[in-house]
């Protein structure tokens, strides 16, 4: 499992830990990101998406149908 929003598109970031003397080291800013199961009522099924919150607010918005084609139009989804 990729750690990539199928709705959003949201990955993973980099950025530096910065200590008390300003040392700064890489590290990865990792997007909150959970697998949740979905029923699509236009195409009367189940389907799980690896979405991060933001994702989930945005089908909460838009609805699963738009969201799910919005995401499909941006190459976020292979559906």
């Amino acid at each position: 499992m990729s750690k990539i929003c199928q709705i959003t598109g949201k990955r993973a970031m980099v950025g530096n830990n910065v200590s008390h003397s300003k040392r700064r080291t890489k590290r990865k800013f990792n997007v909150n990101l959970f697998t949740k199961k979905f029923y699509w009522v236009e195409q009367d099924c189940w389907v799980s998406l690896n979405i991060s919150a933001a994702g989930l607010r945005t089908i909460n918005k838009l609805g699963l149908d738009a969201a799910i084609k919005m995401a499909a139009e941006k190459g976020y989804l292979n559906a």
